[in-house]
């Protein structure tokens, strides 16, 4: 397989929907929309934002709910050459200010429910916004910004795409980091392409029969490709949700009237949590043929649970940012609970051991990935771009183990990163925060399994001499603070932590007293 020297993705979409213009594309809240309208509607924000003076290659911030607004505007910048940046849509004030002056975005696009915080975030240092363009306005608009629907009324479609290579800079992804801010991954137009065609068609084997459903929002990159890449590489529908996806909002889409999912995608921590519904639908009310599963490593009990209740299987895999989708995963037919698969064809996988060289079987090493989709590096950070892109190989961070069968089993991380409902967390950055507060000395933060075996964020607290803070306090101090996903679900306090002689915490200690 390889791409044509000239190739804009978004343009490879339209032409590939060219014939099903009248075919659903999307369905969220407001109705649907067909693949035609997708096409103009895409070609039109691409027209208002070259008419507003933006040039190839410069970044619009993407901060926006699931709707359909939000594949036309990705598309769209897509289409003129321009470079999204999507961004997670639970972030903090100065997680922004950081991402549009890291970013010297020139546009923002932006939910009117989301223009207040992005408004604080714009406030707080210099930013490069020109061009500010909001979809669904709550209220009067900010000085300057325009409305989303008049500024496609009021522009031409663009009647080109730009000529873009397969290497070009397509999009950016903030992968967060085990110290220090977010990166900002680049990745390429060639890059989508090859995940559809690698995991999306070889693995999934979806089809435009078709009705994909993703729990994950499309601003991560496992739910760009369940609801964007994949789903409109073969010209299926999609159901988008721009609340979160709690079990009864899921379930609602579901079994409501209308095109009913037939492929869901989702994380572990979201399977537990319908699992434990009252509410949970009989298998009747769905037209669930298959789930994926991705973002955590999924237990084997879970995934057997599921399948007993509605008869279809989760097939479980990794993926990353820097290479934007699945590259190890089990397939229909072919899956080992507790497992997560075999390499996707098209992808080569590595273990390696502390001395760089290949580890044997039963043991555990470092994952490391050669594939398309890798990303290209880590704007502005040459040194951690050096570290995870090393040749032709991508350095995961993750520590796993291949049986004689040749199946992987996730067996933990080579930082101190967590995985939370599908997230990173950083403990260093939970820590610093903790030790904002008055009360407290000292903290750590490791992952504790829960009764499902799902990761949650333990922090153990040393306060200071005749000072006092509960638990609930300390959690409240903390989601004021950072993104809400981030705060530490459970809290230990203690005399003092286990260090070494030099004082560093030792958190494999904290990890050993939990399994204990």
């Amino acid at each position: 397989m390889s791409l044509p020297a000239t190739f804009n993705f978004a343009a490879h979409l339209f032409e590939l929907n060219r014939a099903r213009a009248d075919r659903t594309a999307y369905i969220d809240d407001r109705g649907p929309l067909a693949y035609g309208e997708l096409a103009q509607r895409a070609r039109q924000l691409a027209g208002a934002l070259r008419a507003a003076g933006l040039r190839r290659e410069e970044r619009v911030l993407l901060l926006m709910h699931d709707t359909q607004d939000w594949p036309v505007s990705f598309l769209g910048c897509l289409y003129a050459g321009l470079v999204p940046v999507a961004v997670n849509t639970l972030l903090t004030r100065d997680d922004y200010a950081y991402m549009l002056a890291h970013s010297r975005a020139q546009a923002a696009l932006v939910s009117g429910a989301l223009m207040p915080m992005l408004q604080a975030a714009m406030a707080t240092q210099g930013h490069e916004v020109g061009t500010l363009i909001v979809s669904q306005p709550q209220g009067a608009l900010p000085a300057g910004a325009t409305d989303f629907e008049q500024a496609l009324a009021a522009a031409e479609p663009l009647a080109a795409p730009a000529p873009t290579t397969p290497d070009d800079p397509g999009f950016w992804l903030y992968s967060s980091g085990s110290t220090g801010r977010p990166k900002g991954t680049v990745h390429t137009h060639g890059n989508l392409w090859w995940t559809a065609e690698l995991y999306g068609k070889a693995v999934l084997g979806l089809t435009e029969r078709d009705v994909c459903f993703s729990a994950a929002k499309l601003y991560f990159a496992y739910g760009l490709g369940n609801a964007l890449t994949f789903p409109l590489s073969v010209g299926a529908t999609v159901l988008l949700m721009a609340e979160r996806p709690t079990p009864d909002a899921v379930f609602q889409r579901w079994t409501r009237a209308g095109p009913k999912p037939t492929v869901f995608f989702g994380a572990p921590t979201g399977f537990a949590g319908m699992l434990a519904s009252p509410r949970l639908p009989a298998r009747a009310d769905v037209a669930l043929r298959m789930c994926s599963s991705a973002g955590e490593a999924l237990p084997g009990e879970i995934a057997q649970r599921f399948k007993a209740h509605f008869g279809c299987e989760i097939i479980d895999g990794i993926g990353s940012t820097e290479m934007l989708h699945v590259f190890i995963s089990n397939r229909p037919g072919d899956v080992r609970y507790g497992s997560t698969g075999k390499p996707v064809d098209g992808y080569e996988i590595a273990l390696r051991g502390e001395d760089g060289g290949p580890v044997a079987d039963g043991e555990v090493g470092d994952l490391y990935i050669r594939g398309p989709s890798a990303a290209l590096m880590y704007w502005g950070n040459r040194e951690k771009t050096r570290d995870t892109f090393q040749g032709g190989w991508t350095k995961s961070g993750d520590k796993y183990v291949r049986d004689a069968d040749g199946y992987y089993t996730y067996a933990g991380r080579s930082d101190d990163m967590l995985k939370v409902s599908g997230i990173y967390v950083s403990p260093f950055e939970v820590e610093a925060t903790l030790m904002q507060h008055p009360a407290v000395l000292e903290a750590a933060v490791i992952g504790t399994p829960d009764a499902e075996g799902l990761t949650k964020t333990k922090a153990f607290v040393v306060l200071k001499e005749g000072a006092s803070a509960s638990e609930d306090e300390l959690k409240s101090f903390v989601k004021e603070r950072l993104a809400p996903y981030k705060y530490p679900r459970l809290i230990e306090f203690l005399a003092e932590l286990p260090k070494t002689a030099t004082g560093k915490i030792q958190r494999f200690r904290l990890r050993e007293r939990e399994q204990a």
